[in-house]
């Protein structure tokens, strides 16, 4: 198994989005907003980046709570959700924008078709996210750009908010070659290949629901917390900390997820 760099590019759709919508119940999408209304430091009205959003459930529950929002996905399928989400008569292919009411005030979110290497907005945000296990996605040097983009995308102080499950210190301790997974009614397997000489794991995804089956592969860079750490540090930002789970309790070794926090020069 050799998956491409640019397996993103196809993988979501069809079983795996729907697999996706049912692993992540409300409770857990309120728990992590709590997290980064906390972690980002940023009063209501900011305007926050979230990068890649998918169908956009955090963007819509921080918008709710008074945030205005920019989510940005390659995604077209979670796209054209997010804004059915605001707007039932949304197209994925156009830029408009829609409102939600919120309890204290009429709130502004945008979902954006787009490709998290490539932000075009300077020093226009208050805070940026980045949740959903997508932090290494990229290779290294696509991993520099993405950052860059979001430093420049920031305005000074502002913080970055990295949530990753496949940090080496995570992964690499507790990988099998084979797993399987019954969420709802999709069963997932996955087959696991590490490759040692380029540090990433290659993973053949297959989803079964009611007979019918889907395959599709997946390749994932696996980054060290001190590559992480640097690779902040080359983009403008400072690291400030580095929780293990939603409650901040501190990242060690073996903690299933890491939370970083990072502040813009």
């Amino acid at each position: 198994m050799k998956v491409p760099s640019n397996w993103y590019e196809n993988f979501f759709q069809g079983l795996a989005l729907d697999l996706w919508r049912k692993a992540v119940p409300p409770e857990q999408t309120k728990a992590e907003a709590d997290f980064l209304v906390k972690a980002l430091q940023c009063a209501t009205r900011s305007h926050l980046l979230d990068v890649p959003c998918g169908n956009g459930r955090l963007s819509l529950e921080l918008a709710r709570r008074g945030y205005r929002m920019t989510g940005i996905d390659i995604s077209e399928e979670f796209i054209r959700e997010a804004r059915a989400a605001i707007n039932p008569h949304a197209d994925a292919g156009g830029t408009d924008k829609a409102r939600i009411r919120a309890p204290a005030a009429q709130t502004h979110v945008e979902f954006r078709l787009g490709d998290m290497r490539r932000i075009e907005e300077e020093t226009k945000f208050d805070g940026a996210f980045c949740f959903g296990n997508s932090f290494g996605y990229l290779e290294y040097s696509e991993m520099e750009a993405f950052l860059a983009g979001i430093s420049r995308a920031l305005k000074p102080g502002a913080r970055l908010i990295i949530e990753t499950g496949m940090a080496a210190e995570s992964i690499l301790p507790n990988l099998e070659e084979r797993s399987s997974y019954q969420i709802q009614d999709i069963l997932m397997t996955a087959e696991h290949l590490y490759h040692v000489e380029e540090s990433c794991v290659d993973t053949e995804y297959t989803f079964v629901r009611d007979g019918r089956s889907e395959t599709q592969s997946a390749k994932h860079w696996v980054y060290t917390v001190g590559e992480i750490r640097r690779m902040l540090e080359r983009a403008g930002f400072a690291t400030q900390e580095m929780y293990g789970s939603l409650d901040c309790q501190p990242f060690a070794l073996r903690s299933n997820d890491l939370f970083v926090v990072a502040q813009r020069k």
